[in-house]
């Protein structure tokens, strides 16, 4: 049997977790495995990188779409627990609960489409970040430039460079362009970390703005952002964007930063509108 799809995981991981205790995604994905009854040689399957467990891939993955519907929320490092919003969902949602093999769930055939396309990035998305952590400090540097870029900011590639890029400490601190014609500037920060950023990095980097008499900044880190530092961000004055690993690896897909197209398909449906134009035509001539 294959391993299960991500929505089919949502409920269950909840549901192991609705007594409101913190946890470690550790400690829940093997009564995941027992709850879908994998077998040894699926509890061992690894992504193409080799480092990570498939299934526990798939997991982290929910965990985190989950915090991010606010279903649930980080406690400390490497720690969660279920929101009130997360037991409501769960109170709304767990009559029907979708069967482990994922049979008579009355999926389309474009749902179903669209649900591996899903799964596909996200897989990519996680081997995107093992490959960066992989890698050394400065060619972080050089990948934060090049999405920037991508995304339109910095103008050329060469001006972008000249203004990002000044630490040696596995970070990035400098100002770049919001723009191609350098009308305002966005102050940037990059953490190639495994630990999740606190609030007193974001105090600093507010700190570091108002040193640069600068109204934005963009946060990058390849870990995630506590709480309470997501809390702070959201109470201060200068705007500053918080983008962490999954949402990095997810920019990177969407504007082909380290990435290459393998395979590209068109989903078609039958246009009635031309053959109402038609029939309109046909009914036109026999008048």
């Amino acid at each position: 049997m294959p391993l299960p799809k991500l929505r089919q995981i949502k409920l269950p991981l909840l549901q192991f977790v609705t007594d409101g205790r913190e946890y470690q995604l550790r400690d829940i994905v093997p009564q995941l495995q027992d709850y879908f009854s994998l077998t040894d040689e699926e509890r061992n399957e690894v992504i193409p990188s080799g480092r990570t467990k498939r299934f526990h891939h798939l997991c982290s993955w929910v965990q985190h779409g989950l915090k991010s519907e606010g279903l649930l929320e980080s406690t400390r490092r490497g720690y969660h627990r279920i929101t009130a919003q997360g037991l409501e969902y769960f109170r709304q949602n767990s009559g029907s609960p979708l069967a482990p093999n994922g049979e008579g769930d009355g999926q389309t055939a474009e749902e179903s489409i669209d649900e591996n396309y899903q799964q596909i990035r996200e897989k990519l998305a996680a081997e995107l970040l093992e490959q960066i952590m992989d890698n050394s400090p400065t060619f972080f540097e050089e990948l934060v430039i090049d999405l920037l870029v991508g995304m339109g900011y910095g103008g050329s590639r060469e001006d972008a460079a000249k203004a990002v890029g000044r630490s040696g400490d596995g970070g990035i601190d400098g100002i770049i362009n919001e723009d191609r014609l350098g009308l305002d500037v966005v102050y940037v920060q990059a953490k190639r970390w495994e630990a999740n950023v606190s609030r007193p990095e974001l105090q600093k980097f507010a700190g570091a703005l108002q040193g640069q008499r600068a109204r934005k900044g963009i946060f990058i880190t390849t870990s995630d952002f506590s709480r309470d530092a997501r809390e702070y961000v959201n109470n201060i004055d200068s705007k500053i964007v918080l983008i962490d690993g999954y949402q990095l690896a997810e920019y990177m897909i969407d504007h082909n930063v380290g990435v290459s197209v393998v395979k590209s398909y068109e989903l078609k449906r039958v246009d009635l509108d031309y053959f109402i134009r038609h029939l309109s035509k046909i009914r036109i001539y026999l008048t």
